[in-house]
């Protein structure tokens, strides 16, 4: 299936790039949530005639992306959980978690950004969690896990 990216993917392409991906993750995916259009002459045109509206909303997006990625540099977030004298939880702390912690610190994240690239956390210590902000920004922040013995 051919498409032409309206916005940048990771992994995938940039703006205006025209790209054969397999059905279901244009159909699913990329199409409905306004990520892509299906790679047609009348399609093309439109997007040729529409390309400095979209560059300029990539770029809206990207400057958002920037200014809180350097709002979010060097967040420390403390979560306190129940955990075993050997600092395991009785439990996880999950990318919803960690968002909720930064939302009440005054950074305003969703879950779906906060990246854990071994799973959830299950033992108390410091760990360096990547949001991941735009298709090409990402931020590092240091979240503390504190054990509370039950």
């Amino acid at each position: 299936m051919q498409l032409i990216l309206l916005q940048n993917v990771q992994n995938l392409g940039k703006l205006g790039d025209k790209v054969n991906v397999k059905p279901g993750y244009g159909r699913n995916f990329l199409v409905p949530f306004g990520k892509a259009v299906p790679a047609t002459p009348t399609n093309l045109a439109e997007f040729e005639a529409r390309r400095a509206e979209y560059e300029a909303k990539a770029k809206a997006a990207h400057d958002g992306a920037e200014a809180r990625k350097a709002d979010l540099e060097g967040v420390e977030v403390t979560i306190t959980a129940n955990a075993s004298t050997e600092g395991k939880l009785y439990g996880s702390i999950t990318p919803r978690d960690i968002a909720e912690a930064l939302t009440q610190a005054g950074h305003k994240v969703e879950k779906s950004e906060v990246v854990l690239g071994e799973g959830p956390l299950r033992r108390t210590g410091e760990y360096e969690i990547v949001v991941h902000l735009h298709a090409d920004t990402e931020a590092k922040i240091k979240v503390i896990v504190v054990g509370e013995v039950a």
